[in-house]
């Protein structure tokens, strides 16, 4: 029996690593330049979260291992896509939809890293707790920028840069921690051949 093709696997993990710091990269920026224009975030953004959910998608469809970092990634990536692609269409004028937005998106995949945690640790991943540690705080922040303590838009922005390097760093942590790739494992259908045994007694 052939063995599983590891591409998709690398290709997702690798994906998912460069997103990360991008995500990574953005947040910060935004914490360092909140003054920058709403064109510019907004195109940033959007290029950013089209090019993620992609990556999202080919992670979910990659059938690694544990079978743990992109259970969800499904909905998260079309989401993510659809979001990204709203901000490229009107990258000046959905500022303010995208707090919101991308506030619950970031609150949701905080809580569903909570529960990727939880499963990590009955998988005996020893970093487990860093996962569930940095998916609580990407929720609260995620959380924070929707309901938007402050009406400041330079303070919103810094909020959102904030929320944004906590999803990357959290994601990060997610794509090396528990996504495993072994180069024997084997497909998830087994084929079988049959045989028609024909009655010679007759």
């Amino acid at each position: 029996m052939k063995n599983r093709c590891t591409i998709p696997m690398w290709l997702a993990k690798a994906g998912y690593i460069v997103m990360s710091l991008v995500f990574c990269a953005v947040g910060a920026l935004l914490v360092a330049r909140p003054e920058l224009s709403s064109l510019v975030i907004g195109r940033t953004l959007g290029g950013a979260m089209v090019l993620f959910g992609a990556v999202k998608l080919v992670g979910y469809f990659s059938r690694d291992l544990y079978r743990l970092a992109f259970q969800y990634d499904l909905g998260f990536g079309l989401l993510l896509i659809a979001l990204g692609a709203l901000a490229l269409a009107r990258p000046g004028g959905v500022l303010d939809f995208l707090f919101t937005a991308l506030g619950v998106a970031i609150l949701a995949d905080g809580l569903f890293k909570v529960q990727i945690a939880v499963d990590a640790k009955r998988f005996g991943i020893a970093a487990w707790w860093v996962t569930l540690l940095l998916a609580v705080t990407a929720g609260a922040v995620g959380l924070a920028l929707v309901f938007r303590p402050w009406d400041s838009a330079r303070l919103l922005t810094i909020l959102m840069g904030a929320a944004l390097l906590a999803e990357g760093i959290l994601n990060l942590c997610v794509a090396v921690s528990t996504v495993k790739i072994v180069s024997h494992q084997r497909p998830d259908v087994i084929e079988v051949t049959s045989y028609e045994v024909k009655d010679e007694t007759l």
